[in-house]
């Protein structure tokens, strides 16, 4: 499992799989979330700008990325 570490009380889903070096484009987070493949807390997620908190858990493609502060 990686870790994110955020300064903010939240990050949207998009940015936090940019900065987890998933997709280089917001685009790119974009068609993933929106093709359903996209896990938070275990349950797909199909909303972009959905915020992660600390110690959410997002999977793409079998990558694991917990956020932490």
């Amino acid at each position: 499992m990686e870790n994110i570490r955020i300064k903010d009380e939240y990050i949207k889903l998009g940015q936090a799989m940019k900065l987890a070096g998933i997709v280089s484009e917001g685009v790119e987070a974009k068609f993933m979330i929106q093709d359903g493949i996209v896990k938070v807390n275990g349950e797909v997620c199909t909303m972009r700008g959905k915020k992660l908190y600390e110690n959410d858990i997002f999977d793409v493609n079998g990558i694991t990325v917990k956020v932490t502060k």
